[in-house]
């Protein structure tokens, strides 16, 4: 069984920073892509960023330029720092991982418990 544990939302003005961190425990896995998703009330949940084992990388139209994935694969972390905030970007950002799992032998995705970020002056 894996676990994602997401931390570091919070409230914050318009143009301010945050920095998301999101680990994977458990054992007997492999991640390939970790992800960031956030879904707003009454709108469906969307993808923000997504970052693959090469480091490749794929971002939203509308946080392009403004946010950054990375990953710590020694860690199992994945983080997304999140500058110039919007109000638009409010909403529970929810953590992916598409990954091997040794025991069972095939890929799994897991989907972390979310953290709110509010944007309000």
């Amino acid at each position: 069984q894996v676990q994602l544990v997401e931390s570091g939302g919070g409230l914050v003005q318009p143009g301010g920073s945050l920095r998301l961190s999101c680990a994977a425990s458990g054992s007997m896995f492999s991640i390939n892509t970790l992800g960031w998703y956030r879904q707003a009330p009454g709108k469906q949940r969307e993808l923000v960023a997504q970052i693959r084992s090469g480091g490749s990388t794929n971002y939203a139209d509308s946080v392009k330029g403004r946010f950054t994935i990375s990953r710590d694969n020694a860690k199992n972390t994945v983080y997304l720092q999140m500058n110039s905030l919007k109000p638009e970007d409010t909403a529970v950002y929810y953590c992916n991982a598409r990954l091997w799992d040794y025991s069972s032998t095939s890929w799994r995705g897991y989907w972390g418990q979310g953290t709110q970020v509010t944007v309000s002056s």
